[in-house]
């Protein structure tokens, strides 16, 4: 059976790890296809003691269902301490996380403490006109990867390889680094910096890919979860200020090691709104009352960095752009409880840009930074809808709102979360379409 696909479809954080754990009870395997450990997806689960948050930034969002597989492909870039710390935490809270549940491609490449220095060093450097790095080193990582200087994590596990891949990047990394005015490394500490982790994480390390061949022969159900959203791709996205991976659907043929086949339905993320973290164009954005009530209801603060979240209104130039790079199948729309704290709700419907209207977007900086949001008005519905669990108990206007979304858009939206809670989700659209 081919395998459905969870992305986001704005500039990040729309909840993708709480619709990914919620579809993991219905497939058999759940892998994260790309970025690195500066996405981060928080899970609500009601425990002994009421409502448990988990954050993960590189272990797959299926984790907490304990009868099924996770892979981190090798389009994923892995910081080693950073999953290290996330497997003993998971350990402490008595997650089983063993080898048999948990499976790393050898081929995903390292994350280290100079990648990190890099991000830093050059961001700085840039002054007012910084990107919005998370500073986590995932994109000098990519940039090593396609510059064939890359650390795989087969070279980590072997002291021999590994020293044979820092003896020969270090040199130009140092002389960057000292241009940059940052503290340089030498072999022998990196090597011992990252010893403690390597005896953790070889019996993790396996060929995903043949996982997933063989999967897909067995016609079992693949669940692949992206990190980031559409606009923040690296082909396709508000460049400069994206991310250094490939965010649309197309990249879990590249990151997974799969094929095109392999791909049956595609969901896109969404919030009820927008937000955006660091810099970048962003039409909608607010900064009143209402886009600081958004932040407050909705809690907008990097679950990675910390940082305040930039709210605004849905964008459905950008939501249409998203879904022509994606193929939606179905829209999932999260935190529609977060505009009951208002009276009245917007939606920008298209864009004027030099005096034309403009119905989907384009990138292009220069276009967006000049885009004025035409907008449509609807009222408000007040309720809490915390308790909601089904389409019928909602509130007219909440139905009229992601109604006029389905027809802007021109995507059905198939799924609904009205609070951070695994159980606080609606279905309309059963992605595998034989399920309840």
């Amino acid at each position: 059976m081919p395998g459905c696909v969870v992305v986001g479809a704005q500039w990040g954080d729309e909840g993708k790890g709480k619709i990914v754990d919620w579809l993991t009870e219905r497939v058999d395997i759940v892998v994260r296809f790309q970025g690195g450990n500066n996405a981060g997806h928080t899970l609500v689960v009601n425990g002994e003691n009421g409502p448990e948050k988990t954050v993960l930034h590189l272990i797959p969002s299926g984790i907490l269902h304990p009868e099924r597989l996770c892979l981190i492909a090798s389009g994923v870039v892995v910081d080693p301490q950073v999953l290290f710390k996330e497997l003993s935490a998971l350990e402490e809270r008595k997650v089983p996380i063993g080898p048999d549940r948990l499976k790393i491609s050898a081929d995903a490449h390292v994350i280290m403490p100079y990648h990190r220095a890099l991000d830093l060093a050059r961001e700085k450097r840039r002054g007012d006109a910084k990107i919005g790095t998370t500073g986590r080193g995932i994109g000098p990582t990519y940039e090593d990867k396609v510059a064939r200087r890359g650390l795989r994590m087969r070279d980590l596990v072997d002291e021999t390889r590994l020293r044979a891949v820092l003896e020969h990047v270090l040199p130009e990394r140092n002389a960057l680094l000292s241009f940059l005015g940052a503290e340089t490394f030498d072999v022998d500490s990196l090597v011992q910096e990252v010893a403690p982790y390597v005896e953790k994480l070889k019996p993790y390390l396996t060929d995903c890919r043949k996982l997933l061949h063989e999967a897909h022969e067995a016609d079992q159900r693949v669940l692949f979860e992206g990190a980031q959203g559409a606009l923040l791709d690296v082909a396709h996205g508000t460049y400069p200020f994206v991310t250094s991976s490939h965010t649309s659907s197309g990249g879990v043929t590249v990151g997974a090691g799969v094929s095109p086949k392999a791909v049956g339905h595609v969901i896109g993320i969404a919030k009820a709104y927008c937000t955006r973290v660091g810099a970048g164009p962003f039409p909608t954005e607010l900064f009143d009352e209402a886009g600081q009530a958004l932040r407050d209801k909705g809690h907008e603060y990097g679950s990675t960095t910390g940082r305040p979240r930039r709210c605004g209104w849905f964008d459905v130039p950008a939501m249409r752009f998203a879904a022509r790079i994606n193929g939606f199948d179905q829209l999932a729309i999260t935190k529609l409880d977060v505009l009951s704290a208002l009276d009245e709700v917007k939606i920008c419907v298209a864009y004027d840009i030099d005096g034309e209207r403009v119905d989907v977007a384009n990138p292009d900086l220069e276009l967006l930074e000049k885009a004025t949001p035409i907008y449509e008005t609807m009222p408000g519905w007040g309720d809490d809808l915390e308790q909601v669990r089904c389409f019928s108990e909602l509130p007219e206007a909440a139905k009229n709102f992601l109604d006029r979304i389905e027809e802007l858009v021109g995507v059905p939206v198939g799924m609904l979360s009205v609070s951070p809670n695994r159980e606080a989700t609606i279905i309309r659209i059963q992605p595998f379409g034989d399920d309840e």
